[in-house]
């Protein structure tokens, strides 16, 4: 059995293609982060939605005109193994756009309405993000992860940090951030450290690329990192600071993705929207891994009264030592 969709994009065919095989077009509309190789035998990997991974590989690709790859889910999710199933997206133009067929085969009948689902929700993402250089927005599946695992978590929180990236402009560089030593770029750089160190000690093999945008190399750092960690898991201890538990790691992962978020979105002016079911799940993992230790080593500084009727995120932030905003 299969899954056949049809809709007309404003845009051509190579723009049509590239929404639907580059990591930076993909996030616009169905992934958190994205991996992919594209050449013939060459592998994918999407976060599609927190906790939710499609893999395969390329099987064959005409630019412009046809691509076509192996569809699973790592783990075996929903019973269908990576590279089980095929997926065919055709581009034809059509007056000022281009006609896109989406056709998956391989399915069982009892796979059918979950990925027919799917597919509808992310077709109709599609449609709003081609023309778009935000894309559809914020997608509500990856909002808040109905298993709230520790990087289930941190993919949601990494959803929302890319955001509000997104929407960074190269004039909001030099802006001050809640973090008084930091500028828009300069919390980039420690952002990006934090994920080179947490990447390669769970295991990946980070690649800075300072000369993307700001969104693609906090994109590619975070991907790597949250990867790796997938596969690792978060049993014993890691190299950082001399090894801590993997647990702790994925604390941080966390905290840097969620109040950094804050902290851009304060800084540049920008919409912030954080479902209240994660932000109060980062809360309690902030309060389990910021210490009085870790504030007397100079990375948080105290903690701010709230009213009694605020909000996760009000807490969260007051928490880190930063003050919250209405």
């Amino acid at each position: 059995m299969n899954y056949t969709k049809s809709l007309h994009l404003p845009v051509t065919p190579d723009e049509a293609f590239a929404l639907v095989t580059e990591p930076e077009r993909l996030r616009r509309w169905q992934t958190v982060v994205a991996r992919v190789d594209l050449r013939l035998g060459g592998e994918y990997r999407w976060t599609v939605t927190p906790g939710h991974h499609a893999v395969g590989t390329f099987r064959e690709i005409e630019p412009g005109k046809r691509v076509v790859f192996g569809f699973g889910w790592e783990g075996d999710a929903m019973g269908l193994a990576p590279d089980s199933s095929t997926v065919t997206v055709t581009f034809t133009p059509a007056g000022e756009g281009t006609d896109v067929l989406f056709e998956h085969d391989g399915l069982t009948p009892e796979q059918v309405p979950g990925h027919t689902e799917g597919w509808d929700h992310f077709m109709e993402r599609l449609a709003a993000a081609a023309g778009s250089e935000l894309g559809a927005g914020a997608d509500p599946w990856s909002a808040f992860p109905q298993d709230m695992s520790l990087l289930n978590s941190a993919e949601a929180s990494l959803a929302v940090l890319l955001d509000v990236l997104r929407r960074v402009t190269p004039d909001d560089l030099d802006k001050p951030t809640p973090c008084s030593e930091y500028t828009v770029a300069q919390l980039t750089d420690h952002l990006a450290g934090s994920l080179i160190s947490i990447g390669t000690a769970v295991g990946g093999t980070p690649v800075d690329r300072k000369d993307a945008g700001l969104e693609d190399r906090i994109a590619g750092l975070s991907q790597t990192a949250v990867e790796a960690f997938t596969h690792r898991g978060t049993d014993g201890t890691v190299d950082i600071a001399g090894g801590i538990p993997a647990v702790v790691a994925g604390q941080i992962l966390n905290i840097e993705f969620l109040v950094h978020a804050w902290d851009y979105a304060t800084a540049c002016g920008l919409p912030l929207q954080v479902a209240e079911e994660l932000s109060a799940n980062v809360e309690t993992l902030a309060r389990r891994t910021i210490t009085d230790g870790v504030r007397q080593g100079g990375s948080f500084a105290g903690e701010l009264n709230v009213s009694e009727t605020a909000g996760s995120l009000e807490r969260l932030i007051a928490f880190t030592g930063r003050q919250p905003v209405a």
